[in-house]
């Protein structure tokens, strides 16, 4: 209960390809070589981050699911990763279907919980092409609580730091809503600054362990991703990061240092308590 273990994968994809995608990252999970109980792919991590989701959408009976379904039974592992989804529209007001940059936490029992990325690029069109999502997904494993979280949702920290509503909240400052924020993304290399300082920035702020796993190389408009794949603990420093290489790296976070620091420096009851509303 005391431990959790993440491996990262930081790696190049093939545009718009999903069954060369799925091939390289299946031979990349069978080369782990250490036990691991959570593994985690990037945005899109089957196609790049496309915005032809008319071409390229599958649905959650599709393919990819089906995969991340069967190898996550064979693995015994939880896998972590968006890809474009064609489903039901989420709007009240829209009627037929719609296209998602929808992450999945896919169980090694076949169940799964989603979250469909909230804040749409709209620099790159996403909100041209993807409908937002409106709910986010907070998983559990092993006594540890994970926000999980889509790429441009790192710039907006008020969608993390909500809070849990007033008669929930313990006041102790020895806890939080949750202990890991894991992103998942596709963030070009001339952005890369931002990338690196926001992720250290949430696990300050929120007193967490905080994932983000990026890939590498160029995308199909011949942008370049460096990755900067990091993991830093609730202090903010920094246990991994790799840039510009493929990389499969392995980690444990530790349940005992996180409480201990925010018994330590119970900053988290201080602060403001708000839930963000879909009004």
């Amino acid at each position: 209960m005391q431990t959790l273990t993440c491996t990262l994968i930081q790696s190049k994809l093939y545009w718009q390809d999903a069954a060369a995608n799925r091939q390289m990252f299946a031979e990349k999970i069978n080369a782990i070589q250490q036990k691991t109980e959570v593994v985690i792919l990037p945005e899109m991590f089957s196609t790049g981050f496309s915005m032809q989701p008319e071409k390229f959408a599958e649905t959650m009976d599709g393919d990819t699911v089906a995969w991340m379904k069967k190898t996550a039974a064979s693995k015994k592992i939880i896998i972590v990763g968006s890809l474009m989804i064609k489903a039901p529209s989420l709007l009240e007001r829209a009627q037929g279907e719609a296209f998602y940059n929808r992450l999945i936490w896919m169980l090694p029992n076949g169940d799964y919980g989603y979250y469909d990325k909230r804040h749409l690029f709209a620099y790159g069109d996403e909100h041209k092409h993807y409908t937002a999502g409106n709910k986010r997904l907070i998983a559990s494993v092993k006594g540890w609580k994970i926000n999980l979280q889509v790429c441009y949702d790192l710039r907006f920290p008020v969608w993390a730091r909500q809070s849990l509503p007033l008669h929930l909240w313990s006041g102790t400052g020895g806890e939080g809503e949750y202990d890991v924020l894991i992103y998942v993304a596709n963030w070009p290399e001339r952005r890369a600054a931002a990338w690196k300082t926001l992720l250290q920035a949430r696990a300050i702020e929120n007193q967490c362990y905080v994932i983000g796993v990026n890939r590498i190389g160029d995308d199909g408009n011949g942008i370049y991703h460096s990755g900067d794949s990091m993991v830093i603990d609730p202090l903010g420093e920094i246990l991994y990061h790799k840039k510009d290489e493929e990389d499969i790296f392995t980690v444990e976070l530790n349940k005992k240092h996180l409480e201990s620091v925010r018994t330590k420096l119970p900053f988290l009851k201080d602060a403001d308590r708000f839930i963000i509303t879909n009004e």
